[in-house]
Protein backbone atom coordinates (compact mmCIF):
# COMPACT_ATOMS: atom_id res chain seq x y z
CA UNK A 1 0.00 0.00 0.00
CA UNK A 2 1.44 3.37 -0.99
CA UNK A 3 1.78 5.96 1.71
CA UNK A 4 -0.62 8.42 0.52
CA UNK A 5 -3.34 5.62 -0.21
CA UNK A 6 -2.65 4.90 3.92
CA UNK A 7 -3.27 8.20 4.74
CA UNK A 8 -6.58 7.96 2.68
CA UNK A 9 -7.65 4.90 4.31
CA UNK A 10 -6.77 6.49 7.82
CA UNK A 11 -8.65 9.26 6.88
CA UNK A 12 -11.44 7.38 6.01
CA UNK A 13 -12.03 5.47 8.94
CA UNK A 14 -11.24 8.95 10.99
CA UNK A 15 -14.42 10.11 9.94
CA UNK A 16 -16.34 7.25 10.00
CA UNK A 17 -15.62 6.43 13.19
CA UNK A 18 -15.78 10.30 14.40
CA UNK A 19 -19.42 10.06 13.07
CA UNK A 20 -20.27 6.79 14.90
CA UNK A 21 -19.33 8.48 18.46
CA UNK A 22 -20.75 11.72 17.65
CA UNK A 23 -23.77 9.87 16.53
CA UNK A 24 -24.33 7.67 19.61
CA UNK A 25 -23.91 4.29 17.13
CA UNK A 26 -20.61 3.94 19.80
CA UNK A 27 -21.83 4.48 23.01
CA UNK A 28 -19.98 5.85 25.89
CA UNK A 29 -17.70 3.57 27.81
CA UNK A 30 -17.57 1.11 24.67
CA UNK A 31 -13.86 -0.73 24.51
CA UNK A 32 -12.91 -0.18 20.82
CA UNK A 33 -10.89 -3.95 20.50
CA UNK A 34 -8.66 -3.46 17.43
CA UNK A 35 -9.80 -6.75 15.42
CA UNK A 36 -13.22 -6.27 16.10
CA UNK A 37 -12.93 -2.58 14.65
CA UNK A 38 -10.78 -3.91 11.85
CA UNK A 39 -13.66 -6.36 10.46
CA UNK A 40 -16.53 -3.61 11.34
CA UNK A 41 -14.84 -1.18 9.22
CA UNK A 42 -12.80 -2.89 6.75
CA UNK A 43 -9.73 -1.67 7.28
CA UNK A 44 -6.09 -2.80 8.43
CA UNK A 45 -4.68 -2.40 11.58
CA UNK A 46 -2.24 0.97 10.43
CA UNK A 47 -4.77 3.13 9.20
CA UNK A 48 -7.26 2.09 12.00
CA UNK A 49 -4.79 3.11 14.91
CA UNK A 50 -3.57 6.38 12.86
CA UNK A 51 -7.08 6.96 12.88
CA UNK A 52 -7.98 6.05 16.75
CA UNK A 53 -4.55 8.16 18.08
CA UNK A 54 -6.11 10.93 15.93
CA UNK A 55 -9.41 10.91 17.68
CA UNK A 56 -7.85 10.37 20.96
CA UNK A 57 -5.83 13.69 20.22
CA UNK A 58 -9.16 15.06 19.34
CA UNK A 59 -10.75 13.80 22.84
CA UNK A 60 -13.29 11.78 20.77
CA UNK A 61 -11.35 8.22 21.94
CA UNK A 62 -9.79 7.30 25.59
CA UNK A 63 -6.37 5.99 25.16
CA UNK A 64 -5.39 3.79 28.19
CA UNK A 65 -1.85 1.98 28.20
CA UNK A 66 -1.92 -1.67 27.90
CA UNK A 67 -5.77 -1.34 27.63
CA UNK A 68 -6.23 -0.10 24.41
CA UNK A 69 -9.04 2.32 22.84
CA UNK A 70 -12.38 3.26 24.31
CA UNK A 71 -15.89 5.25 23.98
CA UNK A 72 -15.43 8.29 26.64
CA UNK A 73 -17.69 8.27 29.28
CA UNK A 74 -20.16 10.76 30.15
CA UNK A 75 -20.88 12.75 33.47
CA UNK A 76 -23.57 14.97 34.96
CA UNK A 77 -20.15 17.28 35.60
CA UNK A 78 -18.82 16.98 32.16
CA UNK A 79 -21.92 17.78 30.63
CA UNK A 80 -22.41 20.99 32.81
CA UNK A 81 -19.13 22.03 32.37
CA UNK A 82 -19.15 21.47 28.49
CA UNK A 83 -22.36 23.65 28.45
CA UNK A 84 -20.88 26.60 30.36
CA UNK A 85 -17.86 26.69 28.59
CA UNK A 86 -19.42 26.56 25.09
CA UNK A 87 -22.10 29.31 26.18
CA UNK A 88 -18.81 31.62 27.50
CA UNK A 89 -17.04 31.11 24.24
CA UNK A 90 -19.79 31.15 21.61
CA UNK A 91 -20.72 34.21 23.70
CA UNK A 92 -17.83 36.04 22.80
CA UNK A 93 -17.23 34.39 19.01
CA UNK A 94 -20.85 35.64 18.61
CA UNK A 95 -20.06 39.07 19.96
CA UNK A 96 -17.19 39.59 18.02
CA UNK A 97 -18.87 38.42 14.85
CA UNK A 98 -21.77 40.77 15.25
CA UNK A 99 -19.43 43.62 15.76
CA UNK A 100 -17.51 42.73 12.39
CA UNK A 101 -20.77 42.08 10.93
CA UNK A 102 -20.52 42.83 6.97
CA UNK A 103 -23.91 42.43 4.59
CA UNK A 104 -21.64 38.55 3.55
CA UNK A 105 -21.90 37.48 6.57
CA UNK A 106 -25.34 38.35 7.18
CA UNK A 107 -26.19 36.85 4.39
CA UNK A 108 -24.23 33.62 5.24
CA UNK A 109 -26.38 33.39 8.60
CA UNK A 110 -29.74 34.07 7.10
CA UNK A 111 -29.00 31.38 4.41
CA UNK A 112 -27.71 29.11 7.11
CA UNK A 113 -30.70 29.57 8.85
CA UNK A 114 -33.54 29.03 5.59
CA UNK A 115 -31.51 26.07 4.79
CA UNK A 116 -31.86 24.73 8.30
CA UNK A 117 -35.66 25.28 8.53
CA UNK A 118 -36.41 23.56 5.46
CA UNK A 119 -34.51 20.36 6.16
CA UNK A 120 -36.91 18.34 7.97
CA UNK A 121 -35.88 17.07 11.15
CA UNK A 122 -35.70 13.86 12.53
CA UNK A 123 -34.24 12.22 15.82
CA UNK A 124 -31.43 10.88 13.90
CA UNK A 125 -31.42 12.77 10.62
CA UNK A 126 -27.89 13.07 9.18
CA UNK A 127 -29.15 16.15 6.60
CA UNK A 128 -30.57 18.07 9.44
CA UNK A 129 -27.34 17.66 11.72
CA UNK A 130 -25.26 19.06 8.94
CA UNK A 131 -27.74 22.14 8.67
CA UNK A 132 -27.49 22.65 12.21
CA UNK A 133 -24.20 22.65 13.06
CA UNK A 134 -23.55 24.73 9.45
CA UNK A 135 -26.25 27.24 11.39
CA UNK A 136 -24.29 27.32 14.26
CA UNK A 137 -20.75 27.54 13.48
CA UNK A 138 -22.02 30.48 10.81
CA UNK A 139 -23.18 32.09 13.56
CA UNK A 140 -19.74 32.28 15.47
CA UNK A 141 -17.25 32.14 12.22
CA UNK A 142 -17.15 35.92 11.53
CA UNK A 143 -15.17 36.56 15.10
CA UNK A 144 -11.89 36.82 13.33
CA UNK A 145 -10.03 34.12 15.13
CA UNK A 146 -9.09 30.40 13.66
CA UNK A 147 -8.12 29.47 17.75
CA UNK A 148 -11.66 30.70 18.99
CA UNK A 149 -13.23 28.72 16.15
CA UNK A 150 -11.53 25.58 16.45
CA UNK A 151 -11.87 25.86 19.94
CA UNK A 152 -16.20 26.12 19.84
CA UNK A 153 -16.02 23.39 17.19
CA UNK A 154 -14.29 20.74 19.35
CA UNK A 155 -16.53 21.58 22.42
CA UNK A 156 -19.49 21.16 19.74
CA UNK A 157 -18.29 17.52 19.23
CA UNK A 158 -18.29 17.04 22.60
CA UNK A 159 -21.70 18.39 23.41
CA UNK A 160 -22.84 16.58 20.45
CA UNK A 161 -22.11 13.05 21.80
CA UNK A 162 -24.42 14.51 24.84
CA UNK A 163 -27.60 15.39 22.49
CA UNK A 164 -27.86 12.70 20.29
CA UNK A 165 -28.06 10.08 23.10
CA UNK A 166 -31.47 12.53 24.29
CA UNK A 167 -32.20 12.76 20.76
CA UNK A 168 -35.39 10.84 20.70
CA UNK A 169 -36.78 11.98 23.81
CA UNK A 170 -36.47 15.77 23.18
CA UNK A 171 -37.23 15.53 19.30
CA UNK A 172 -41.47 16.18 20.26
CA UNK A 173 -40.47 17.92 23.23
CA UNK A 174 -39.35 21.55 22.15
CA UNK A 175 -39.55 23.86 18.72
CA UNK A 176 -35.98 24.10 17.97
CA UNK A 177 -36.66 25.50 14.84
CA UNK A 178 -38.73 28.65 16.77
CA UNK A 179 -35.35 29.17 18.72
CA UNK A 180 -33.14 29.05 16.04
CA UNK A 181 -35.48 31.63 14.07
CA UNK A 182 -35.20 33.67 17.60
CA UNK A 183 -31.76 33.48 17.93
CA UNK A 184 -31.29 34.50 13.98
CA UNK A 185 -33.38 37.50 14.57
CA UNK A 186 -31.39 39.18 17.03
CA UNK A 187 -28.19 38.68 14.96
CA UNK A 188 -30.06 39.96 11.90
CA UNK A 189 -31.23 43.38 13.90
CA UNK A 190 -27.91 43.79 15.52
CA UNK A 191 -29.26 42.93 19.06
CA UNK A 192 -25.96 41.38 20.46
CA UNK A 193 -27.16 41.37 24.16
CA UNK A 194 -30.10 39.38 22.88
CA UNK A 195 -28.60 37.53 20.97
CA UNK A 196 -26.51 35.93 23.24
CA UNK A 197 -29.11 35.61 26.04
CA UNK A 198 -31.19 33.52 23.25
CA UNK A 199 -28.17 31.24 22.22
CA UNK A 200 -27.39 30.59 26.25
CA UNK A 201 -30.84 29.82 26.99
CA UNK A 202 -30.96 27.25 23.67
CA UNK A 203 -27.52 25.46 25.03
CA UNK A 204 -28.99 25.59 28.31
CA UNK A 205 -32.46 23.84 27.49
CA UNK A 206 -30.58 21.22 25.97
CA UNK A 207 -28.85 20.20 28.62
CA UNK A 208 -31.46 20.46 31.35
CA UNK A 209 -33.15 17.91 28.53
CA UNK A 210 -30.23 15.39 28.77
CA UNK A 211 -29.89 15.66 32.38
CA UNK A 212 -33.65 14.60 32.80
CA UNK A 213 -33.56 12.02 30.53
CA UNK A 214 -33.20 8.67 33.15
CA UNK A 215 -31.88 6.50 30.18
CA UNK A 216 -28.98 8.27 30.16
CA UNK A 217 -28.48 9.67 34.29
CA UNK A 218 -30.53 7.44 36.18
CA UNK A 219 -32.27 8.78 39.00
CA UNK A 220 -30.75 8.13 42.51
CA UNK A 221 -32.55 7.47 45.67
Amino acid sequence: MSASRGVTHATSVYERIRADILGGRLLPGRRLAIKAMMESYEIGQTPLREALNRLAADGLVSAEDQRGFTVPGISVDELMELTRTRCWLEERALRESMAAATPAWEEAVLLAGHRLSRTPRGPDDPNWEARHRDFHRTLVGHCGSRWLIGFCDQLTDRHQRYRKLAAIRAFPMRDVEAEHRAIQDAVLARDADGAVALLTAHYTATARIILEDESIFPKRD
